[in-house]
Formats: structure tokens, C-alpha cells, sequence
């Protein structure tokens, strides 16, 4: 796929009819509410990220400040600045996730793909990234990978995990919307 830098910002025939919708579901002038759910759909559609190009695109669609796009997609961590990889690791390293290993599972994870954390691996398909709570705490230590929680890692929980993943090809950055 094309990056982001290169290829036309206009959303796909089918990701604009969702955010439309998304849109709809909001009283008039107020379809910044839907600026989340936008947000998410913009990453998929571009390639894993959001480029001030593509926040300008989608502060057009719900008419607002670009300004507010960027407050918002630098505040969570769920969106990408930046090029990322094929398979976003997120990694929780908050309290009850570093009392039952987390550190350990970020400094194997930077050793096995050759990376540190904000890092991309140089074929392209590991992003990993350490992110404040999960709100999954029981299930410590925890990581995401797209939409899916891995729970209870283990060095060997993740080595399999990572072989699952290049073995399948994995994209992380698919619309959680379809």
C-alpha cells in the first residue's frame, strides 16, 4: 500500500458512508462527538497512522479546527504519529502490569525483535510501544495487539505470540469498525 505522504487523503467509498453515519448519530454542530470513532477509521484507511495531512482531512469532513483533531490524537496512544509497522505491540507498564512483569516482557520484546520501545523492526512488520493501563489489571501483565488483549504473558507466551503473528502476516491497524 501506498504511505500516507503519497497517496490521495479521501476516505474510501465505504469508510466515508461510515463516517457519515457516525456523524448522523450527532444533533447539528456537534459532529466533533463522532471525532474518535473518525480518528480510528482514518488510521486503518491510511496505512496505521494519522499524518497532519490526514487530520486536516478528517477536521474537514466534521468541520472543525485542525487544532482539535491534533489535541486529540496526541493524547491517546491508541494513534499513530508516525509509520508504524504491520503489528502494532502494545505493551501495558502501569502499576499492577509492572508489579507482575511487564518490564521484563518489553526489555524481551526489545531483544527479540532488535528494537526499543517507539521503535518499528527494519522489515516493517513489528511496531512495539509501552502505553499507560489496559484496564486490565486481573490479567496482568497485559499487551494489544489491534483489537485483541493478550493476557498472563510470559517470555514464552510472547515468543509464540510473535511467531503466530509473523507466520500469519498479521496487521494490526485494521478499522475496528467493519
Amino acid at each position: 500500500m501506498e504511505s500516507s505522504n503519497t497517496k490521495e487523503i479521501k476516505f474510501s467509498e465505504e469508510s466515508l458512508e461510515m463516517v457519515k453515519g457516525l456523524i448522523r448519530r450527532y444533533p447539528e454542530g456537534r459532529q466533533k462527538s463522532a471525532l474518535i470513532p473518525v480518528l480510528h477509521i482514518a488510521q486503518a484507511e491510511f496505512d496505521g497512522w494519522l499524518s497532519p495531512a490526514v487530520m486536516d482531512y478528517v477536521a474537514s469532513l466534521l468541520d472543525i479546527q485542525p487544532i482539535e483533531v491534533y489535541e486529540v490524537a496526541t493524547f491517546y496512544t491508541m494513534f499513530n504519529l508516525t509509520p508504524v509497522g504491520n503489528c502494532v505491540i502494545e505493551v501495558c507498564r502501569t502499576g499492577p502490569c509492572w508489579l507482575n512483569g511487564s518490564d521484563d516482557i518489553i526489555e524481551h520484546l526489545e531483544k527479540k525483535l532488535n528494537i526499543k520501545a517507539g521503535q518499528t523492526t527494519a522489515d516493517g512488520m513489528f511496531t512495539l510501544k509501552t502505553v499507560e493501563c489496559l484496564a486490565a489489571c486481573g490479567n496482568a501483565p497485559v499487551m494489544q495487539v489491534g483489537v485483541k488483549y493478550h493476557e498472563h504473558l510470559t517470555t514464552s507466551k510472547v515468543d509464540q505470540l510473535l511467531d503466530t503473528f509473523r507466520a500469519e502476516g498479521m496487521i494490526s491497524h485494521t478499522n475496528p469498525y467493519t
